[in-house]
Formats: structure tokens, sequence, C-alpha cells
């Protein structure tokens, strides 16, 4: 989230897509029912089935799964044929004004994709995504492969130091107009016949967002709310993009009550990729290092940006300290074995040289290249994609951890349906199941939605033999280690010297970690200005401490200030809220630095004065000459307003980027409508390319794709308030609840299957079959895609083979993700759950 959960309470429109807060999120989704009760917000629902969050909203457009770009795009091209965008705010604190390169071309004058598109190899040659200009900084070389070639990819030419821009925004090459260009094809008609939305309605949802900047209005603010029904899809990160452009446009992020905010399906989802849970960052987000990088400094060449702005303008930049955060990061990860003189440490940590997301693990896994699995609270088999793959794979490997508190449908893989007895003894995969503990059971912090972490204690022991995850980590960690000191290696040096500093090393306290992760100062410090002391050995106050001469330690820049000599900054409890927006400074705390919306120097005009004088967060005071307010301000505290510095502080440019240049995303600068990988129709929008282009189309025997002479029906996946992902089915009070599977479905299309609800229906794809109960409903409808009448069913992922005795009888033990195909996002390789192809039957 930019924003976070209580400041919803702040906004004037609400766009939900993509999600289901009132079902899903419920505890959160009260700020949005505050928001209509205080405020008279107005909120617009869109989805493919009319949701509990649909039944609160004014106005609901039904959509097809998978057409949400469309539906943006196509607001996107009202606001700016109807002059409703926020003018100062594109002009100043967007890249609207950038003028790109006369060589750069867009889908409409190729035939369907952007300039530098090689078909033979379905990747891109991004060097003419950039800015016109002079001078420029570091090459911005991509820095791995992707799939299963290790080739490395050539550089890309550096963005301009000084770039070329037009504050009229007529220039035929800015931004804006190439924007305006893009999107002028995203007519309401064309909305229509994509996303099954009536043009009447879809106006209505694109007049009502958009109101909020009629007559150059700038006191209203509307927010989006999203969750993973945009995250998964093979452009779920370019449908989230456009999003974001929107919002620009209207000048709502950094605005109290404004923002993107997405919807975390777990407590501390926020909290694992800001620890690295994804392949290709390290904790803080920084970027691993890759085989191209020969030295530590190469490494940090390629990983800090360089400002890129017109010549009168000032960037913060503030990635430009990535080297202080990398060699805080590595003094904490390597102590004293991590100097100058090593590169500290940088040949001990691994380097990146190809896809290692979810996906790609499980086929590399099914192709023998990957011999074991550790999965610690997490379901591999249930979750999909393509189960059946995932089992397959399994079989193949060597051996299997499983961290759990029950047994699930992973560590029984070898027990799922279809498997026959004499199969199960041609399986060798050695099975190891370890008793866990529940969250209950251990203490720690949750990242949430909104970026807050929030330190909980332990409620009652963990039972039997179960133990912390982390004792079992250190368990493994301490054994690997004594068998590299007792036998040697190849390469022993990034094991035996990793820092392991923790006061019981077989079971580390997590508030040791946590003291590890805010960072501390390993020599006596001052700063320069303040004059303010730190001594060595004492926590940090925050990032702006760290340094790149090996004089700090810092296990995650952005977590800097959660734990300082004043204690665990996320065990606060202080509901005081002085400013009455929801702010809460002293309810745990939120990163960075404790600010609770980000990027909120952009809440103020130029000249540093609130747009909203009523929802004053942060506004320059011109007697202290300094940035003051109610949250922290996201911003250099002494940048004066005549220096024009840009609000968005984290990219070179220091404005939003509209347009995102070079490596930024692999499949376009400007999101572009593509089908999903299965689609009812053709794309309408480009005859000639049909889905992404870049996306990865797997090969193997298990990956089978449907199309719609077989499959006639769009399905996607969701979740009930009642179950909890894959656990709950192990309690008996949430399966009393919701006691077994169904499949909504139509009534038009029941009547027309002569399926009456409650009777079982056979659900298939290319890949496999689910069979459920039939819930007939009124709230999904036939839809007129592109001319053609098209049915669309949803299935709620909860139940497989697992579980307790009352799911006996009333649960086919199939799983979901059977349907479900492997085709994932190629910048955030999330998979395509939410729109594929099935045939529905009648048992």
């Amino acid at each position: 989230m930019t924003n976070g959960w209580v400041d919803i309470k702040n906004t004037d429109m609400m766009l939900v897509m993509g999600g289901n807060p009132a079902e899903n999120h419920p505890c959160g989704f009260k700020w949005a029912i505050e928001a209509k009760r205080t405020r008279s917000a107005k909120l617009i629902s869109v989805d493919p089935r009319f949701t509990r969050t649909s039944s609160v909203a004014d106005l609901f457009c039904q959509i097809r799964a998978g057409s949400d770009i469309a539906f943006l795009g196509g607001v996107i091209n009202y606001a700016i044929q109807n002059n409703r965008i926020a003018k100062e705010y594109v002009a100043n604190y967007t890249n609207a004004a950038f003028v790109v390169k006369g060589d750069f071309k867009l889908p409409v004058d190729t035939d369907g994709v952007f300039s530098g598109f090689d078909a033979e190899k379905h990747t891109y040659d991004r060097s003419s995504w950039n800015y016109s200009g002079a001078g420029g900084g570091n090459a911005q070389n991509p820095g791995m492969s992707t799939g299963q070639n290790h080739a490395l990819p050539a550089p890309l030419p550096p963005l301009p130091e000084k770039v070329d821009y037009d504050l009229t925004l007529q220039n035929p090459n800015c931004v804006f107009q190439l924007l305006k260009k893009h999107y002028s094809r995203y007519t309401p008609e064309m909305v229509e016949r994509i996303t099954g939305i009536p043009r009447e309605q879809f106006v209505k949802a694109a007049d009502l967002y958009t109101s909020i900047r009629k007559d150059g209005d700038m006191k209203k603010v509307g927010t989006i709310i999203y969750a993973v029904g945009w995250t998964q899809h093979s452009f779920g990160t370019q449908i989230i993009r456009t999003a974001a452009m929107l919002q620009l446009l209207l000048g709502n992020v950094g605005r109290a009550g404004g923002g993107v905010n997405a919807l975390r399906g777990h407590s501390n989802i926020q909290g694992a990729t800001d620890m690295a849970g994804l392949f290709d960052t390290l904790p803080g987000y920084l970027k691993v290092p890759t085989p191209g990088d020969a030295s530590f400094e190469a490494w940090m060449k390629r990983a800090t940006p360089t400002a890129s702005k017109p010549a009168p303008w000032d960037s913060w930049n503030y990635y430009s300290n990535t080297p202080k955060f990398t060699v805080s990061f590595m003094k904490t990860m390597y102590g004293d074995a991590a100097t100058k003189e090593n590169q500290w440490g940088f040949d001990y940590l691994p380097k990146v040289d190809r896809d290692y997301s979810w996906v790609n693990l499980w086929n590399n896994m099914y192709n023998g290249l990957i011999k074991g699995l550790l999965a610690f609270g997490m379901n591999g088999v249930s979750i999909g994609p393509d189960s059946s793959k995932n089992i397959d794979a399994l079989k193949k490997a060597d051996f299997l951890v499983v961290g759990e508190i029950y047994p699930d449908e992973t560590s029984e893989f070898w027990r799922s349906p279809g498997i026959s007895q004499e199969e199960m003894k041609k399986i060798q995969t050695t099975v190891y199941r370890l008793p866990c503990a529940g969250f209950a059971e251990k203490d720690g912090s949750f990242t949430n939605s909104a970026r807050w972490l929030i330190w909980k204690n332990a409620a009652v022991p963990t039972p039997g033999d179960c133990r912390l995850d982390q004792a079992i980590v250190a368990d493994i960690f301490l054994r690997v280690r004594a068998l590299y000191k007792k036998e040697g290696g190849k390469f022993p040096d990034p094991i035996l010297k990793l820092m392991w500093p923790y006061t019981t090393p077989a079971n580390p306290s997590l508030a040791e970690v946590l003291k590890e992760l805010n960072g501390k100062a390993l020599a006596d410090l001052e700063d320069p200005a303040t004059k303010v002391q730190i001594k060595a050995g004492q926590q940090l106050p925050g990032f702006a401490w760290l340094k790149d001469d090996g004089t700090t330690a810092c296990g995650n820049w952005i977590y800097s200030g959660s734990f300082t000599e004043a204690g665990n900054q996320t065990a606060r409890r202080d509901p005081s809220d002085p400013s009455n927006m929801g702010v809460h400074p002293g309810w745990g705390w939120s990163w960075p630095a404790n600010r609770r919306v980000l990027y909120n120097r952009a809440s103020c005009d130029a000249d540093g004065k609130p747009w909203d004088p009523t929802r004053r967060q942060v506004w320059w005071n011109e007697n202290q000459q300094k940035w003051v307010g109610n949250d922290v301000p996201d911003f250099k505290a002494d940048s004066k307003p005549k220096d024009h510095m840009g609000p968005f502080i984290m990219n070179p440019e220091g404005v939003g980027r509209i347009f995102a240049p070079l490596s930024a995303f692999a499949d376009g600068p400007f999101p572009e409508f593509y089908e999903p990988f299965e689609s009812p129709i053709q794309n309408a929008l480009n005859p000639k390319q049909n889905n992404n282009p870049v996306v990865t189309k797997y090969k193997t025997p298990d990956d089978k794709y449907g199309t719609v002479k077989d499959y006639p029906v769009i399905c996607t996946t969701f979740r009930l308030t009642e179950h909890y992902h894959y656990w709950t089915k192990n309690n008996p009070m949430n399966v009393q609840l919701v006691p077994e599977p169904f499949v909504e479905i139509g009534a038009e299309m029941a009547n027309d299957l002569g399926i009456r609800g409650g009777e079982k229906v056979k659900v298939s794809s290319a890949r496999g079959e689910y069979i459920a109960k039939a819930m007939v409903t009124k709230r999904i409808k036939p839809m007129m895609i592109d001319g053609k009448k098209t049915h669309q069913i949803g299935i709620p992922f909860h139940w497989g083979y697992r579980g307790i005795a009352e799911d006996e009888g009333k649960t086919s033990r199939l799983l979901v993700n059977m349907l479900t195909p492997t085709i994932t996002d190629p910048n955030a390789h999330t998979p395509e759950f939410k729109g594929f192809l099935v045939k529905v039957e009648k048992v």
C-alpha cells in the first residue's frame, strides 16, 4: 500500500477491482464504510461476480476476468478526453513532460507490440524505451537471463542525465502525448467489446471516478483498492501499473485518502517480500548480484541509479544511497569478515544467473534439475498452478521436507487421488514431516498491507515435539556449518564466516533478529549537521545514519528505526491520533521511517501548500525552513519548494513514472491490453498479437493449454470469509460454517445445462478436472464479449484431499488448481489463476 488501511477513511472515491475486501478483508473494509458514512464517499465495484463488496457499492460493473487493463485504459482515455486530470500535478510531479526518443514506437504503430520486439526470442530490445536528452550515468544492465537460457542480456544505454522536456505537454513525443495516443484506442465501444461491460455502464463508472477532477477541483481525492484478482494474470504487473498511471494523472498519489492500495492475502505477505522472499532481491529490495557483476564495485555501479531529469529540476534520487544500504547489509551478514579489502564479502553472496521464481522451480524439479525441497508453511501442491504437474515433480525428487502444523497435500502428495497402490510403491521420494509452531505459539512481527510492523507475543507454548521455525532453521544451519568445519569443502567461507551472534544459537530470539535488521553502529558516529553522536554498539535511529565505509551494520535498510535505543518500536500500542487522519504514529512502526503515506510531498502544490487544507499531511514551514507535518515528510527536509525537487524520491527522475523507461518492465513502458493465455476471443485491440508477447510457455508433457472450441467457459478462483486458504479445513468450526466445496454458476448457464442448485458438476480444463456441487446464483450473469455470449464461473479454492473427519463424503478431494495453467507474469512471475478456460458438465 502507498497509504494504509485506516487512511481509506479519508477518501472521497473508491475504485475496488481485483479484490473483494468486504469478504476477504472484513476488518479492514470498515474504513471504506467509514469513508462512505462520514465523507459520503462513493464506491465503484468492478468484479466478475456480484460480491458483498458490490452490494454496498454505489455502482457495480460486471467485468470479464482478465480484461482489467482495457477497463483502466478506457478510464485513462476518458479522463484525458474530458479534461479531468490534475494538470499542475501531472506537469510537475510526473514524467508527462519528458520527451521520449524518436525511434520509440507504440503498438498502434506496429503489429501490436512496442519497438524492439524479437518475435523469435519473445523478448524486447528496450534501448528505444528511453528519454531524449544529453549525458548519462550507469548502463542499465537487466542483470540476469530469463527461463533456462543462461546467456546474459546485453547492457542497455543509460538514462540521460539531462532530459528534454516540454511543460506545455504538446511535443508529439512527450510522454503525455504518447500516452494520449496509446489509450485513444480504448474507447467506450472497445471497452465494451473486450470487457463485456455495456458502454453506458462503463461511461457511468469512468465519469464517476474522474468526477473528483471535474472543473479543475484538486481538493477531492480517490483511491484504488486491489488484491490478487489483479496480480494473478500473465499481465498482472501491468494491470497495477495502469492503476498507478491513472492515479498519477488524477493527482491521487501521496495524498491522504488516495494511492494504490494492495490488500495482502496473508498477515505477513508484505514482510515476506520486504525480507527477500523473492529470488531477485536482497532484504529491502536491493538488487541481487549476477554473474555479469565482476566485483562489488561493478555490482554497485549497475544497481545504483544516477539522476535523470530536466536540467532546472532537482532529484534526490534516494537509491543513490544503495552502496550505504548494501555495505551495511554485508556487515550484518559477515561481520568482521566483510572488509573493504575483500569487497565487503562480495564473493560470499551467490550470483543469481536465471529465473528462480516459483513456477520455474517446480518446472526444474519436474525436469530433474532440483533434487529436493524444503517447504515451511507452504502447501505447494495445493497452491499450484497445475497441481498435477507439481505432484509429478515431487515424484521425481529425492527428498521433501515439510514443516507444518497439519499433514497437508504436499506432505502426502503420493496419496493424491488417482495414484494407485502400485504407483505409490514406485515413488522413491523420501518425505520428512517436521511439526512446527502455529501463529499463536510464536512471537515476532507481522508486516501488514499498510507496511506497519506489529509485534505480537506468543499466546501459548508449542505442544509436544513441535518446534519454532527459527529453531529448525538454526539446527539445519549449525549442523551444515559443523560439517564444513569438519570436512572442509570447495568454498566453505560463506558458511563459516556467516554471522550467527544470537544469545541462544540453536533457537535465535526474534527480538534479536529485529535488532539486527534495524542496525547498529560499529564505530562512534556523529551527524555533521546536528552533532548528535552514536556510540559503537548502539542501535541506529534510522537509515539516514547508514555508511558505506563499514562503520554501520543493518540487515534491512527499510526496517532501520524499528528497534532503536528506545526499544522495540513495533511493540508500541499508543492509539492516539492527534490529526484525526488515521496516522496513529505511536501504534507499531511503519516502514520507512514510521511514515504512513508514501510520497506525501505530492500532497502539496509546487509552493508547498496542501491541495486540501482540511487534510493536511505535510507542508513547507517558511519560518522553520523545513518540511513539517502530521506524518513524517517523505522528502528532503530542507529542500525549498523553489528548488523543484520531485516528490517521488526513489525514482532517478524524482517524479512519478507514467512512462517506464528501459529495464523497468519486460513487456512495455506503457501497459497494453493482451488477452489471457486461454481466452474466449481473439484480441480485438491487437488482432495480430493475441497474448502478452513475452510470456513463457512451458513445454513439458504436463503443460497443456485449452482453446475456446473445447473449453468455452471462463473460470476464476476466489476465497471465502469462513476459510483461510488450505488450513482451516482442518478446523471443525470452519468446516461447520462451510462444510463442502462448490462451483458458483450463473442461473442462465445452469438452466441451459439442466443443472439445479446442489447437483454435482464436473469442471474440466486442458489439465484436469474438478467435481463439486453447483451453487446456482444470479450474481454471475452471461456477458457479451465481442458480440459473443460468454459465461463465467467462480470456484473457491480451500479444499483438497487432506482434512478432518467432518469432511468425509462431502468433498471430492480434488484440488481446484488441477485446472489452472502454468502461465506467469513476465515481471513478477505470478501464475495466471484468475482467468482460464474450462468446460462445465452435469455429473
